[in-house]
């Protein structure tokens, strides 16, 4: 049993050693000092002489170092023992360091027709092809294998090749082919063609999508390719189109209507709503399914709300009211239920209307986590009531009951923003202090501009005047009294012209300015905070809102495009990257950044 420990405990040791010596080499080798690495790489390789990684090791360390008659001996002499066709790569590879490129292209050839006689080396083969960066080689490699083996199917790693070498339109076909034959790797087909959507600054490639996808339709009458141009149009946010792919899907195939509900979602939430209105309309008209009904429902009352006139707020009641009667107020409706909580405090001004709905649709037999939104919405309601104290308890319950949820970080955040209206900025300070690490980029954003807002005008204000107007002025704007708001931060900025408060006071009025589509208003005020606050946190909200505003409603690119780059090249780390980029390399026509 002893010699057992023993031989145990010397095999781990050696084990250990070599890895340690292994990382050492490797470290080497990247600084640039071949022969230092080349000799710990042969000291590996003679524990472990068949290790195939150590010998590949010691001739890259030999090239660097020239020593292309070293790495010739080495390779042949490792043929005599072992039939590993790679072998022929590495010598054909090492010719062609010296320029030698007929000797190389022979080798070359040696390796292709050892696939030809066994196709499965094709994978090993094209892939030492490709590390070399020798597509070409490794294209004919998947072709000559799938020629050989027609089951063989290599569209995909050729698709991805033709891609590395530029050829677009290649790299498509293939792509689309490989995807039709493997309809489970559907998605796998759909990252790579986004990866060169993102880039494709012109529109080209997305237009030569589009058109090969037409061919498909026009040639076969499988629905995939529908469903393949629904997506395209969906990753150009066009969904109306995209509808349309949909619908020729469900007629061929009507069973399921979920793929067009969540076409909707998307149109709403990128405020095409009359896309998202026409789609839902169609689902209403050709379903059964009461669940699919109440979502769609759901979707068209939320957009109605959003546009509606204070004079259509009782029309509006008695849909939501006919809604519940005929769905009933069950599990099934919950969605429905907080629909109509939200609208009858936030819109109708009737909070114990809204609270005595809640408390009733607590009652059901819910599951946790809609319990918890349930909890979620009736805070929400208790904040709107300035019942803070009653609001923060609901919030603790979700945090307590959906721990590393996401809606327990949300009702953290909200929980804090709670206590900020209260007036209890200590104890905010204290909770957005550790939010600011929350997974959620949306609330650790949030939480470090309520943080530096807090901290920066305590410090500036012992008797924190401004920060209780600030605190007033936004729960006002949170109780959707947008009017009274604005004058309240109009008035913060009168009176405390120059101080900490006024960057995040000029946002906020801008933001006002900006949901009563008086753009003009709205620009004065975000190009304040660039004047005027140039190393303060809303810079990049002032710089993204401004070029939306002129991308979007004033048709402006030429100014939009300036205020995009000034994003894109001083703003890196901000929530507002991402689409600044993109954005700005549409209006600019290339994609250089």
């Amino acid at each position: 049993m002893l010699k057992k420990i023993a031989f145990i405990v010397i095999f781990l040791s050696s084990f250990l050693v070599t890895a340690q010596n292994e990382q050492l080499a490797l470290h080497y080798f990247e600084e640039g000092e071949f022969e230092k690495a080349l000799s710990i790489f042969e000291e590996n390789a003679k524990k472990q002489p068949s290790n195939y990684y150590f010998f590949q090791k010691i001739i890259e360390c030999q090239q660097e170092l020239q020593q292309y008659d070293k790495v010739e001996k080495a390779i042949t002499e490792r043929k005599t023992k072992y039939n590993q066709p790679i072998l022929l790569i590495e010598l054909g590879y090492n010719f062609k360091l010296q320029k030698k490129e007929a000797e190389a292209k022979k080798q070359y050839e040696l390796a292709l027709k050892e696939v030809e006689k066994e196709p499965n080396y094709a994978y090993q083969i094209a892939s030492s092809f490709e590390k070399k960066v020798l597509l070409d080689w490794a294209i004919k490699t998947y072709e000559i294998a799938q020629k050989a083996k027609p089951a063989l199917n290599f569209d995909y790693q050729m698709a991805m090749l033709q891609g590395q070498l530029g050829n677009l339109d290649s790299m498509l076909e293939k792509l689309l082919d490989y995807g039709f034959k493997n309809p489970e790797n559907t998605a796998l087909v759909y990252n790579q063609l986004t990866r060169f959507l993102a880039d494709d600054a012109t529109g080209n490639f997305a237009e030569s999508i589009r058109k090969s996808l037409l061919l498909k339709i026009q040639k076969s009458q499988d629905i995939y390719w529908n469903q393949s141009l629904s997506w395209l149009f969906v990753q150009q946010k066009e969904y109306g189109k995209a509808f349309i792919q949909e619908k020729a899907v469900y007629k061929r195939n009507p069973e399921s209507f979920y793929t067009i509900v969540s076409l909707a979602r998307l149109a709403m939430a990128e405020k095409q709503n009359e896309d998202a209105s026409n789609i839902l309309t169609f689902v209403l008209e050709n379903t059964q399914d009461l669940e699919l009904q109440m979502q769609a429902h759901h979707f068209l009352m939320t957009m109605e709300i959003e546009s509606a006139l204070p004079e259509e707020y009782k029309i509006i009641n008695d849909k939501l009211t006919e809604l519940l009667k005929k769905f009933g107020i069950t599990p099934y409706s919950l969605d429905l239920q907080l629909l109509t909580a939200n609208f009858q405090a936030f819109y109708l001004k009737q909070p114990e209307l809204a609270k005595n709905l809640l408390q009733n649709t607590l009652k059901l037999s819910l599951n946790i986590r809609d319990q918890a939104k349930v909890k979620m919405d009736l805070a929400d309601i208790m904040v709107y009531d300035e019942k803070f104290n009653q609001a923060i308890l609901y919030y603790a319950q979700v945090e307590d009951n959906l721990k590393n949820d996401v809606l327990a970080h949300e009702a953290s955040m909200k929980l804090a923003t709670a206590n900020f209206y209260k007036g209890d900025f200590d104890w905010t300070l204290q909770q957005v202090k550790i939010l600011k690490q929350s997974s959620s980029l949306l609330i650790a954003n949030d939480a470090i501009e309520m943080f530096l807002l807090i901290q920066d005008n305590s410090a500036e204000d012992s008797l924190r005047v401004a920060l209780q107007a600030y605190a007033k002025a936004d729960l006002q704007l949170y109780q959707k009294k947008n009017n009274e708001a604005l004058q309240s931060f109009l008035a913060i900025i009168e009176k405390h012209k120059g101080e900490s408060i006024e960057a995040g006071t000029l946002l906020k009025v801008g933001e006002i300015y900006e949901q009563k589509k008086e753009y003009t208003k709205a620009l004065t005020y975000y190009q304040n905070i660039l004047d005027n606050h140039k190393d303060g946190i809303y810079i990049d909200e002032a710089l993204f809102f401004s070029a939306e505003i002129y991308r979007k409603f004033l048709l402006d690119n030429v100014k939009a495009k300036a205020f995009y780059e000034k994003m894109v090249l001083e703003h890196p780390d901000s929530l507002y990257y991402t689409e600044s980029r993109k954005q700005y390399r549409t209006l600019r026509g290339d994609s250089a950044i």
